[in-house]
């Protein structure tokens, strides 16, 4: 795993490249600034610390301040503010505010999927649909939004879907290997049915994944799930919109994973309002 500074590094070389042309043929060497990173839409911040050291790895001079932390929902408005060479602060700007937005954007998504459930036992879970090389940020930002992370890759944990109920043979046959080969490792099984969740609780699962099912058969699986393995946590999965998550709440399950928290996350609106300041006097 690349640290966040060489990631960081490597989106910075993408975007200025040789150099900030628009900015150096411009602004003065000896230009200093004053910039306020703006808020223009209500949300949940996330990404701050991610954004500053955007700034610090262009120029350790330049001077970040926050009047907010991440997790904190805002209605708009001033939520920091920077100072220092001019040149550092435009050619840090974009990818510090497109990483800024991103995040908050996820963490917003999320706190509507939170809201929406309600204050039931049903939490939000998130998944791997996320953007390659960022997905430790944009899980960190599905928490900020209140939400519970799911596998953070494929070494995470056990997870047989429907691709591998087929190349094994079954849910059973599939279950069974893999308690032996990875006998330390809850398990969870994806099914299509109730048939395939009896199945699933019969051969040990320790979570089964309910893939696609209506809301009436939701409720017959958490029944299903109560009578035979009280034990086994149930998560429901597949056309997960805001407005239909009361009702999968109200069905008992225990979790909700919805790939939309990341990969459909819409960006929150946040700007740079930029002003130079005066030459400081000897």
């Amino acid at each position: 795993m690349l640290s966040l500074d060489d990631r960081l590094r490597a989106a910075l070389a993408e975007d200025v490249g040789r150099g900030d042309a628009t900015t150096l043929a411009t602004i003065p060497p000896d230009q200093a600034a004053h910039a306020e990173v703006l808020l223009k839409e209500p949300g949940v911040l996330s990404g701050l610390s991610v954004a500053e050291r955007v700034f610090t790895l262009v120029d350790p001079a330049v001077q970040v301040t926050w009047t907010a932390r991440d997790g904190e929902t805002r209605p708009g408005g001033p939520i920091g503010t920077l100072r220092g060479p001019a040149r550092s602060l435009l050619t840090g700007e974009r990818l510090a505010l497109n990483l800024l937005q991103r995040l908050s954007g996820v963490a917003t998504h999320t706190r509507r999927h939170v809201d929406a459930l309600g204050t039931g036992r049903t939490r939000v879970l998130d998944t791997r649909k996320t953007t390659p090389l960022w997905r430790d940020l944009e899980k960190q930002a599905v928490r900020h939004g209140g939400g519970l992370n799911h596998r953070a890759g494929l070494d995470d944990g056990i997870l047989i879907k429907d691709n591998h109920v087929a190349a094994a043979g079954g849910i059973a046959e599939a279950i069974t290997r893999a308690r032996e080969a990875a006998y330390l490792l809850k398990i969870e099984c994806e099914v299509p049915d109730l048939a395939g969740l009896e199945t699933a609780l019969r051969a040990g699962a320790d979570r089964v994944l309910l893939d696609n099912m209506n809301d009436s058969l939701l409720a017959q699986a958490v029944a299903l799930r109560d009578r035979l393995a009280p034990h086994v946590t149930l998560e429901a999965s597949g056309n997960m919109t805001l407005a239909r998550l009361p009702r999968v709440a109200a069905s008992g399950v225990d979790y909700v994973s919805v790939g939309a928290l990341t990969h459909s996350a819409p960006a929150l609106d946040i700007s740079l309002n930029f002003t130079p300041l005066p030459e400081e006097q000897p």
